[in-house]
């Protein structure tokens, strides 16, 4: 124990209060200081800029309420909640009898746990840290779930990581162009379109931490084979990209897409001999501690180990080794024959591997994705992929609505990464192309784009205007004369002209509204359209900006009203909220896990009331519930479809159950059209019933509910259905103005009534 007498003291204070000693004292304060420059302040203002720009325009949506956004999320809250009440790892054991009944739904088998372990972890620590948010019990539009902490805490989660997102970004692109390609680079990330519309408030799926987890893949496997770093570096850099990868493949199935990726990167670095041995130890590395991370996910398993694109991993696997071996060999011909002989022997064992059906296969999504054309098909799992809206193929023009005049900057970046060939700019090449590759395949996988694509926008941004930026800076007084007679002459006002214009052109994508916008009347710009939009459920799913509360009402009216042992069947899109907010056991839903099952719900909806009643009692169907939508003009009475309910569905319902949906009405449900005077206009008189069409349980529940709701009766007689509870009131329909009349819609609710 130390201690001081009062003369001591004394000293010591002198010593401290006199001039040499107070010198020396500030000397230590200021040396206590960060040694931060002017630049480097402005620099991390301008990225916390950044960041908050990025979570604010995600928090947009809370104008129309606390809630989760479209279908999905809805699945992954329920394993979140799962996973707060009852433990880490007692989902591996779970089967969800609320779903696909009778069977029930084997969750590890069919959810990525990722995304829900890690919003599940936050809660626990932000609640003990008392930071979680509290229910919310009063809302303009009620929604039952916000009384559920947990649930607040998952719409929120989106943000939060999408603002870490956005961080990650900068460093990738920091070691690629620099720190004004960072903030460049995260900027565009901050307002991508496409990022936006998958990790604003409620969008709780795997999009939230897949683009993350690509990032930081990104960022640590090419860090780790930088050839100034210690082999000690390369290792905790590889094993840190292992985990990042591996946290990936728990998380979201296009995790192969970074594989990929890789492996096409790796194969690039053998071609133009840019290989070392730092390459082997680090790919190596990366990938054995990922796979050993997947095979451990339920969903993925040992199985996953011989899908063909973790075989290509192993065999890219000992071609590094082949080429690390083959630097051993002095004699050149005796190299040859070994590379040729062993490169030679591996295609033998993969084609027999093959042969013996030790390979696995690739869902047909993947399938789809990397083969676009296999995708066209006529069995019930084509059918099934070509249904969903996000997975057709993209557009030019909707890549420029989601670029702006990023749209010619890319290829620009991709000519300037060509350029310099670097280990990071041949990377986020072949990024960059494949993932635009892929975006045309699918319109979902625009979202894998959008890093690639700021990052190529940022690198283009910051190499056309840096010229420009050197003629304002440079003093030309001082200047050799000799030197200025013979050079080209660009003036500082031309320069400061150019990058005014093109940070003009930037603001058309950024502040200004779009003419798709402008058409419409709103005054919003692309970023701020695409991200002040209602959730799914607030607006009914239907593409309004206007709070519709015919859904939440419904699921409020069957989480209350309805027994605990009601079986509900309907079309899929709809059973993730009817499990997750109406609290009730469906048939099928979003997960679309059992396509035979979709198609015996699908022929039900087909067929008449008779045959469907079979099918209902073999799966103890207790209610049956529809959705349709309608419109009419300010002309005229006339109720017409709308087909943005299941009214737009029932092709694919025949299709994927293998009908042909020709015969149920060759224009509309129930309706079939003859152009007989060859106009190419739809007349009255070119318009003829289609008996079979309308005598399907689909067509008749639809019509039983508009005509209720629109006109207080109806002439539809239904034998084994009756009502139980429409979201309309029966001749009080509220209709909703629309630029060309009146739209109405209604989610119809039926009781089955068997003999």
């Amino acid at each position: 124990m130390l201690s001081l007498t009062r003369e001591g003291l004394a000293v010591k204070i002198g010593k401290l209060f006199n001039k040499e000693g107070s010198s020396n004292a500030l000397t230590a304060v200021g040396a206590l200081r960060s040694k931060l420059s002017h630049s480097s302040l402005m620099h991390i203002a301008i990225l916390m800029l950044i960041l908050v720009i990025a979570a604010t325009i995600r928090l947009l949506p809370l104008q129309w309420g606390v809630q989760l956004s479209e279908f999905d999320p809805h699945v992954h809250y329920r394993l979140t909640k799962y996973m707060v009440d009852n433990g880490f790892f007692a989902w591996t054991s779970w089967t969800d009898t609320m779903s696909w009944y009778p069977g029930g739904q084997n969750i590890a088998g069919a959810i990525y746990p990722g995304l829900a372990a890690s919003a599940a972890f936050l809660y626990q620590i932000a609640n003990a840290l008392n930071l979680a948010p509290g229910p919310i019990l009063s809302s303009e539009l009620y929604h039952p779930l916000t009384a559920d902490p947990v649930f607040n805490f998952c719409v929120f989660f989106p943000v939060i990581m999408a603002t870490f997102t956005v961080l990650v970004m900068y460093f990738v692109a920091k070691d690629i162009g620099g720190k004004k390609v960072g903030l460049f680079a995260a900027l565009f990330l901050a307002l991508s379109s496409p990022f936006i519309s998958r990790t604003s408030l409620g969008f709780f799926d795997d999009e939230s931490v897949g683009i993350l987890g690509i990032l930081l893949f990104v960022f640590f496997f090419l860090r780790s084979i930088d050839p100034e770093r210690s082999t000690k570096s390369t290792l905790a850099y590889s094993v840190a990209g292992g985990l990042s990868l591996g946290y990936l493949f728990a998380s979201w199935g296009a995790a192969r897409y970074p594989l990929g990726v890789t492996l096409i990167f790796v194969l690039a670095m053998i071609v133009l001999r840019r290989y070392s041995t730092k390459l082997l130890i680090s790919y190596g590395t990366t990938f054995a501690v990922s796979l050993l991370i997947a095979i451990n996910v339920p969903k993925l398993g040992v199985g996953f180990l011989v899908e063909p694109t973790v075989l290509a991993v192993a065999g890219m696997f000992l071609v590094l080794g082949t080429v690390e071996f083959s630097r051993r060999i002095a004699d050149s011909k005796n190299k040859m024959m070994f590379v040729v002989g062993f490169l030679a022997l591996i295609v033998v064992l993969f084609v027999a591997m093959s042969a013996l059906g030790v390979v696995g296969e690739l869902g047909q999504k993947f399938i789809s994705v990397i083969f676009p054309g296999e995708r066209i098909g006529t069995g019930g799992a084509h059918q099934l992929i070509q249904s969903v809206q996000e997975h057709q193929a993209a557009t030019w023009a909707s890549f420029y609505y989601d670029l702006g005049i990023g749209f010619f900057f890319v290829p620009l970046g991709l000519f300037f990464a060509v350029q310099n060939p670097t280990n990071r700019n041949i990377f986020i090449t072949i990024f960059g192309l494949t993932s635009i590759y892929f975006a045309d395949s699918f319109t979902r996988l625009s979202l894998i784009m959008a890093p690639a694509a700021s990052i190529l926008w940022a690198l283009a941004l910051v190499q056309v205007v840096k010229p420009f930026i050197t003629i304002l800076r440079e003093d030309n007084n001082k200047a050799p004369r000799r030197k200025m007679r013979f050079r080209p002459r660009v003036g500082k006002e031309f320069s400061a002209g150019f990058i005014i214009l093109l940070f003009v052109l930037m603001s058309v994508t950024f502040v200004l509204p779009g003419a798709e916008m402008a058409d419409s009347g709103s005054t919003d710009s692309r970023v701020i359209n695409r991200a002040n939009s209602p959730t799914t459920i607030a607006a009914s799913g239907l593409p309004f900006r206007m709070q519709i509360p015919d859904w939440l009402n419904m699921l409020n009216y069957m989480r209350t009203n309805l027994d605990s042992d009601t079986v509900v069947a309907s079309w899929w899109d709809y059973g993730y909220w009817i499990t997750a907010v109406g609290n009730k056991t469906t048939l099928i839903d979003n997960g679309t896990t059992n396509s035979t099952q979709i198609g015996v719900v699908g022929a039900m909806f087909m067929s008449n009331e008779t045959e469907a009643l079979k099918m209902l009692e073999d799966y103890d169907v207790t209610h049956v519930l529809v959705f349709t939508t309608f419109g009419k003009t300010s002309s005229s009475n006339t109720i017409y479809d709308s087909g943005y309910g299941d009214e737009g569905k029932w092709r694919w319902m025949a299709r994927i159950a293998e009908l042909d949906d020709m015969e149920f009405g060759n224009r509309t449900l129930g309706q079939d059209w003859f152009d007989t005077n060859d106009d190419g206009s739809v007349s009255d008189d070119e318009l003829i019933d289609n008996e079979l069409g309308q005598s399907t349980v689909l067509y008749k529940l639809m019509h039983y509910a508009r005509d209720m709701a629109a006109n207080g009766d109806t002439v539809v007689e239904l034998e084994h259905f009756a009502e139980e509870y429409f979201s309309q009131q029966p001749g009080a329909i509220g209709w909703y103005t629309t630029s060309d009349g009146y739209f109405g819609e209604m989610v119809a609710l039926y009781e089955v009534i068997y003999d």
